[in-house]
C-alpha cells in the first residue's frame, strides 16, 4: 500500500519536468520517496529524479514497489488544480489504480489504470567533466531561446573566464557570452578549455521545463561528452538530467 500528501503544484511542477523526455514513467517507490532513472525512447537524454519523503505532507510506503503510469494523463488531472490547493495519491496493488484527489475549494477523486513497470534499470552515466559552471536557470534559458533563432544546435564553450554559446544558421550566427561576476553566471570552474555540441530541441525542452522547479543550474561538460544540467530543488532530493552531444564533422 503506497499513500501520500503533496502540494499539487510542486507535484505538476516536477512530473511536467519529467515528461519532457519520457510518458510512460516507472517510479521506484520506498519508504525514502519516489524515484525515476529513464532515458527517452531515443536514448540521447537521461533524467534522475528524486524526492525525498520530507517533501511530502504525508508519505506511506509499506514495501518498497515500481509503480508505472502515463505521465501526460497524470498531469491532466493535475492542472485542474489550484495553485494552493492539494493532491493525495493512494495505491492499492489489489486494485492495480491509482487514486487522486484533489483537495481545494471542492474534493474531485480521479481514478487511473497502472502499467506495466520497466524493468530495465538504467546506470548513472560514469563521466568526468572538465567545466562546471552555475547559472541562473532563467538565463541560461534566455540564451538558448537566443541561439534558438539562428540554428536547431548549440556549441557550448567554456574557460576559466566564461561561458559562450555558439550557433551558426544557414542565414544568421549567434554569439552569446556569460562571464564570471555577471548575473546569469554564479560560478565557473574550467580544468581546460572545453565545448561539445547539443541539439537545441532537447536542451531547450528540458530547460524550459525545468525552470518552473529550480532557480538554479549547474551544468558539467567535457570535450564532445555529454552534458549534466543538475537543477537545484527546493526539497530534499534531485532533478537532473544527461544529454548526449551531437557530434561534428570538420
Amino acid at each position: 500500500m503506497f499513500s501520500a500528501k503533496i502540494s499539487a503544484r510542486l507535484l505538476r511542477e516536477v512530473f511536467t519536468a519529467i515528461s519532457t523526455l519520457i510518458d510512460e514513467v516507472t517510479f521506484n517507490v520506498s519508504a525514502e520517496g519516489i524515484r525515476v532513472r529513464a532515458m527517452d525512447p531515443s536514448r540521447v537524454a537521461m533524467v534522475d529524479f528524486m524526492m525525498g519523503r520530507t517533501a511530502f505532507d504525508e508519505f506511506v510506503a509499506e514495501e518498497n514497489f515500481k509503480l508505472c503510469v502515463n505521465i501526460s494523463e497524470l498531469l491532466k488531472l493535475l492542472r485542474r488544480a489550484g495553485r494552493d490547493e492539494s493532491v493525495e495519491l493512494f495505491f492499492d496493488e489489489k486494485s492495480g489504480q491509482l487514486k487522486i484527489t484533489i483537495r481545494g475549494k471542492y474534493t474531485r477523486t480521479f481514478s487511473m489504470p497502472t502499467l506495466e513497470a520497466s524493468e530495465e534499470e538504467v546506470p548513472t552515466p560514469r563521466i568526468t567533466f572538465n567545466a562546471s559552471a552555475t547559472l541562473t536557470t532563467d538565463g541560461l534559458r534566455q540564451a538558448l531561446e537566443d541561439v534558438a533563432l539562428v540554428s536547431d544546435h548549440v556549441r557550448i564553450e567554456a574557460d576559466n573566464e566564461k561561458v559562450t554559446m555558439n550557433a551558426k544558421g544557414d542565414l544568421m550566427g549567434a554569439n552569446i557570452e556569460l562571464r564570471k561576476g555577471s548575473d546569469a553566471l554564479l560560478s565557473l570552474e574550467a580544468k581546460e578549455p572545453t565545448k561539445a555540441t547539443f541539439s537545441l530541441s532537447y536542451l531547450s525542452e528540458i530547460v524550459k521545463a525545468a525552470a518552473a522547479t529550480s532557480d538554479v543550474v549547474t551544468i558539467e561538460f567535457s570535450m564532445d561528452m555529454p552534458i549534466k544540467l543538475d537543477f537545484k530543488q527546493p526539497y530534499e532530493g534531485k532533478l537532473t538530467y544527461y544529454l548526449a552531444p551531437r557530434i561534428e564533422v570538420e
